[in-house]
């Protein structure tokens, strides 16, 4: 009998299961292993978005403290020049779900992505973010600290979807019904390589991005029940109205699980507040000595 299977007694596990379960202990392993503290973050979609037999379905992800080997990533101008030094940043600091499991950084989606980004800066450098705001009344500037640790999640609203996570949503003017995802990191990606072959294409070069129509594309999986992509294209290069447009795009933010960077603002000069300004994100998020 194969060493393998010997090693795991009981019923005869799949080839796939076998290769969970190493890979799993083998995480748990480096976990225990490691020598750097580490900390669980809560994800806001409570893992409620992510099909059941995902690593992230437990809504947590377990991170280590930032140490000077990361501050390599950080500037790494290779990285920076390329877009992509937060996401190895990341990467770099999650080891594991929580629960011993590996986790699939490009399952990940954009809300559950930008909670553990401050959950990094909180444990890299503190929870103090100072920024630079202008006042939307008076256009004065002043300086305010953010106290990270203040943001909270927009938990995942579950009520309309289905099974594997999957909402819908019938549009108010044309009255067809959407069936539509929330998307990971790996859509994204596809999305911008989506919207700029479409760019390329265009004769005569418009600058037209067409990154919405892109995005739209790899989050309608079916349009009145039909989950044909070129049905799926054709609805939204033709058929999809602004109006329409516009009330889809208000829907998936009240469903999408992520963090709440609204802050409270208020003018030292004119005293107008705000409670709905949102956070700026500058160069001292990551390179708080910049």
């Amino acid at each position: 009998m194969n060493k393998v299977t010997d090693d795991y007694p009981g019923k005869a596990l799949s080839t796939d299961e076998l290769k969970q379960k190493l890979a799993s202990e083998s995480n748990s392993s480096l976990i225990k292993e490691s020598k750097f503290p580490t900390e669980v973050v809560e994800l806001p979609s409570k893992g409620l978005i992510y099909p059941e037999g995902s690593a992230l379905s437990s809504g947590k992800v377990e991170m280590k403290y930032m140490t000077a080997k990361e501050e390599d990533i950080l500037t790494s101008s290779n990285l920076i020049q390329k877009g992509i030094v937060i996401d190895a940043l990341l990467m770099a600091l999650i080891v594991g779900n929580g629960e011993g499991r590996s986790v699939n950084y490009n399952d990940l989606i954009i809300g559950d992505k930008n909670a553990i980004m401050v959950a990094a800066r909180v444990l890299g450098y503190g929870a103090e973010y100072p920024v630079e705001m202008a006042c939307p009344s008076c256009g004065a500037k002043q300086k305010q600290v953010v106290d990270l640790t203040s943001l909270e999640n927009k938990e995942a609203n579950m009520e309309d979807s289905d099974s594997e996570g999957r909402f819908t949503f019938k549009l108010p003017v044309a009255k067809k019904v959407l069936t539509f995802k929330i998307l990971t990191h790996a859509d994204e990606k596809l999305v911008e390589a989506e919207a700029k072959r479409m760019k390329k294409k265009t004769i005569g070069g418009n600058g037209v991005t067409y990154e919405l129509t892109s995005r739209f594309k790899y989050m309608i999986v079916a349009v009145d029940g039909d989950e044909d992509k070129t049905t799926i294209k054709a609805f939204v290069d033709n058929e999809f109205l602004s109006r329409d447009s516009l009330a889809f795009r208000k829907h998936i933010q009240t469903v999408s699980p992520d963090v709440d960077m609204t802050i409270h603002f208020e003018c030292d000069s004119c005293g107008h507040e705000d409670s709905s300004i949102q956070m700026p994100m500058n160069v001292q998020f990551f390179w708080p000595g910049a």
